[in-house]
């Protein structure tokens, strides 16, 4: 039973993989039917981005008063409602409107769900489970096209995505016997009562160890989304690469963290979570150093294959250690944040290159990039003296 609750959490990690992709892939054909200009994407992310944080931070309340099955379905339900919505939508302002319950039905899910498997499954899970996300993510923008080459328009392609959300929520709702409390202590409900109340954004800032670990993640995104956003602007305005060739340059970043997600779970049977999270930022250390150095187009190639590879370990390995970190009955509350976290360090960090680059020179990502990364080593080993000593 619990290989087959495994199972569904897997697909579950598919499906929220599956609709992140797409607004990217659909937007060109949407913003002139729309007539609004190609900025106005932002603006949809953004919203999606608050909705997400929102309920992110009320993943905590939530798990503890319904349990992460019934949160799962829910979250599931109200995104593939979003997604129907944004295929019958013929305005801005209406994707604006369906962007709320996406982002909120996006947050709750994966706060829930990660602070499940940490509690529950090994650290090789976490990183599969990942890259199952990955696969997601690799899948929506080929659906998406599929609608479009076919005649059938971008509405189609997020129908597809919608209906198997609402597929998934179906195996979800009738999963709900198998999610269970599998030992140990954790926010689960237990015979309709709550086993404590949940906490403040107050009380968890002040566990220690909490405002670093914050940091942590909110450094990683930033990474990681600025590298997938601005790679292909760095190598054609910096390196001199066609468009063309450098978006097939950039989209070996997404590989190498899909792959490298793949390989950490069985890196994960011979080291720990704080190994497996220095390893990453050790190999991102490289790939950035291989886009200073002046090493032409076989360098930036090599760069940003390691920059994915490093990025693989750090986000699953900085969840699964979570509950060994701030204990299981605080972990939802701690991951809840450190999604938050997240989601701000993907709102600003990659707009804030952006003015970087338009004001002062694009050849700053690498500096950028290290200086994010040197924040985030930093902050990550000042939190662990302070979470060993709990």
């Amino acid at each position: 039973m619990i290989q087959l609750l495994l199972l569904i959490i897997y697909l579950a990690f598919i499906s929220l993989g599956l609709p992140d992709s797409l607004l990217g892939s659909a937007w060109p054909a949407m913003y002139q039917e729309f007539s609004v200009p190609v900025s106005y994407a932002g603006g949809i992310s953004m919203i999606i981005a608050v909705g997400t944080i929102v309920s992110s931070l009320q993943s905590d309340r939530l798990s503890r008063q319904w349990g992460t099955g019934k949160v799962t379905a829910a979250s599931v339900c109200m995104t593939a409602v979003a997604l129907f919505g944004f295929s019958v939508s013929h305005s801005y302002a209406a994707l604006c409107l369906w962007a709320i319950p996406y982002g909120l039905g996006a947050g709750s899910v994966d706060a829930s769900l990660n602070n499940y498997v940490a509690l529950h499954y090994a650290s090789r899970h976490m990183s599969w489970l990942h890259c199952m996300w990955g696969v997601g993510a690799s899948l929506g923008p080929y659906v998406m096209g599929y609608a479009l080459t076919g005649g059938q328009g971008w509405n189609m392609g997020y129908r597809y995505i919608a209906v198997l959300q609402i597929a998934l929520t179906a195996i979800l709702i009738f999963s709900l016997p198998l999610w269970k409390k599998q030992g140990g202590n954790t926010t689960e409900q237990t015979d309709g009562k709550e086993t404590t109340k949940p906490l403040s954004l107050r009380q968890i800032i002040q566990i220690p160890g909490a405002k670093e670990v914050m940091i942590t993640f909110f450094c990683y995104c930033a990474l990681e989304q600025t590298t997938g956003l601005w790679a292909s602007s760095y190598l054609v305005l910096r390196r001199g690469l066609s468009p063309e060739t450098a978006a097939g340059f950039a989209s070996l970043f997404f590989i190498g963290i899909t792959a490298g997600r793949a390989l950490s779970g069985f890196l994960t049977l011979k080291l720990n979570d704080t190994q497996m999270i220095r390893l990453g930022q050790g190999f991102i250390l490289s790939g950035i150093a291989l886009l200073l150095l002046p090493f032409g187009n076989t360098g930036s190639l090599s760069g940003l294959i390691l920059i994915g590879l490093g990025c693989a370990p750090v986000y699953p390995s900085i969840i699964h250690a979570t509950p060994e970190h701030f204990g299981a009955d605080q972990s939802q509350a701690m991951i809840g944040v450190q999604m938050a976290s997240a989601y701000v360090g993907t709102c600003f960090m990659p707009p804030i290159f952006g003015f970087i680059a338009n004001h002062i020179s694009v050849s700053l990502f690498p500096f950028y990039l290290l200086a994010i990364l040197a924040l985030m080593a930093a902050m990550h080993e000042k939190m662990l003296p302070k979470v060993s000593a709990n």
